[in-house]
């Protein structure tokens, strides 16, 4: 089974295994409805759609981020209806570098779900293969999903206060682009900066010229000094816990499993005044 990445002709072998179920996860920050628009124009024979902030986030809180993890029932209850049973073979796609497609992957470890994989290239990769798009609805049976123990491991915000604070040694990795990181711009939070500790991953240093994840030995190869040969003791985040889950993702790519993810990130961090930030 693939849990990390599949390419085009892989996928395109495998599409008529009714074990398999693509999930197509477009989405647009400045434009929330651009991907299912895009989605209903063409999409992969059988994929069914799944909206970042309807399908994979949960409602925006006071003091949460601002794309909260889902409610895990209301998850599994959509994937159930996706046609996703305890052994389907589920494959993430986007037209976003894998930054949608690495969400629901999390996700999906979240909840013990361990096959599941990234088209590597997205939607770009699929079409330059010459493979097929068509614009016909699916309506796959639905299964019965079955939540088991998680394969991906989250912390919370006072874990990650804690590792700032000095009383846990967790290394923090920020995936967002060095710009917003130093805090010269912020075009999307209320405040610019980082999390004191912070190091700086952008998480579209995992990719190629093609938008395609680099080796996993290359990839292994940025990744190791942050994990000191303690993966697990690495935690990411980025503006709200979405672009995060790539590096995550890279990090099993490379060799490196059980990093771990801060999902409310930078925009859930700032809501409390009292929490510390860095710029610079």
């Amino acid at each position: 089974m693939f849990q990390t990445l599949i390419e085009p002709q892989q996928l395109f072998e495998h599409l008529d295994d009714p074990d398999w179920r693509v999930i197509d996860c477009r989405f647009d920050l400045a434009d929330p409805e651009a991907g299912q628009r895009a989605f209903l124009e063409g999409h992969i024979p059988g994929a069914v759609y799944a909206h970042l902030e309807r399908d994979l986030s949960g409602p925006v809180g006071e003091k949460a981020g601002r794309h909260p993890l889902p409610d895990a029932g209301a998850l599994i209850a959509k994937l159930s209806g996706w046609g996703v049973g305890p052994a389907t073979q589920v494959i993430a796609c986007d037209d976003a570098n894998g930054a949608m497609a690495a969400r629901l992957w999390w996700l999906l470890g979240w909840l013990g779900h361990e096959n599941v994989a990234v088209l590597n290239g997205g939607l770009a990769a699929w079409r330059e293969a010459g493979l097929p798009l068509v614009s016909e609805a699916s309506a796959p049976a639905a299964a019965r999903f079955e939540r088991r123990s998680p394969v991906r491991q989250m912390v919370s915000a006072d874990e990650v206060l804690d590792a700032v604070e000095g009383r846990a040694d967790w290394r923090l990795v920020d995936a967002r682009a060095p710009e917003r990181y130093l805090g010269k711009v912020e075009p999307i939070d209320a405040a610019a900066g980082h999390i004191p500790a912070a190091l700086n991953r952008p998480f579209m240093e995992n990719l190629d010229a093609a938008s395609r994840f680099l080796p996993a030995g290359e990839l292994r190869a940025r990744f190791q000094g942050i994990a000191a040969g303690r993966a697990d003791r690495v935690v990411h985040y980025c503006g709200s816990g979405v672009t995060a889950c790539h590096n995550l993702l890279a990090m099993e790519i490379a060799g490196l499993p059980g990093s771990r993810l801060y999902p409310g990130s930078w925009s859930e961090w700032i809501t409390d005044p009292d929490r510390p930030r860095s710029q610079g």
